[in-house]
């Protein structure tokens, strides 16, 4: 019988559309969780989401990206699993609650929801930007203290 892998599963979240601080901001935390043996799961499109699996892939680290249409060419160039489930954005609840801990980087409305969902389902919020306001969601002003964040609150848990 195969040995079951299992692996630290993080939710990162934000938009489709990114300038290029919160691309590059992404882009170190994706190479920060591969380095700490995280996996990444998010949104699987441009923007943030392209950002953190680059970031995971140049370090060696996978990602899965649950897409919000059936097409799997959807999907950015660097997502490891692609995940297709012609849900639109009902898939945002998915993605946060497959994580052991969620980070927001930028993002609108569809960022938002996730960030809502995550809450009510209890888990550790932390974002960089706008929504660090939230009643619930701890600030984060750096890729290296987001990553602080998720270790202090994945508990080593294993998803």
């Amino acid at each position: 019988m195969k040995d079951l892998i299992r692996t630290r599963l993080i939710s990162v979240i934000g938009g489709a559309y990114a300038d290029p601080d919160e691309i590059a901001w992404a882009a170190k935390l994706g190479g920060l969780l591969a380095d700490n043996g995280f996996t990444v799961i998010c949104g699987g499109g441009p923007g943030i989401m392209e950002a953190v699996c680059r970031g995971i892939a140049e370090k060696g680290g996978r990602s899965i990206g649950i897409l919000r249409g059936t097409d799997p060419h959807e999907a950015n160039r660097w997502v490891d699993t692609v995940i297709p489930t012609g849900m639109g954005t009902s898939r945002n609840r998915m993605i946060v609650l497959s994580g052991a801990v969620v980070a927001a980087v930028g993002g609108k409305y569809g960022t938002l929801s996730e960030i809502a969902y995550a809450l009510q389902a209890g888990k550790p919020v932390c974002a960089v930007g706008k929504w660090a306001g939230i009643d619930g969601v701890v600030p984060v002003s750096s890729p290296e203290e987001a990553l602080e964040f998720i270790i202090e609150n994945s508990g080593g848990d294993l998803c």
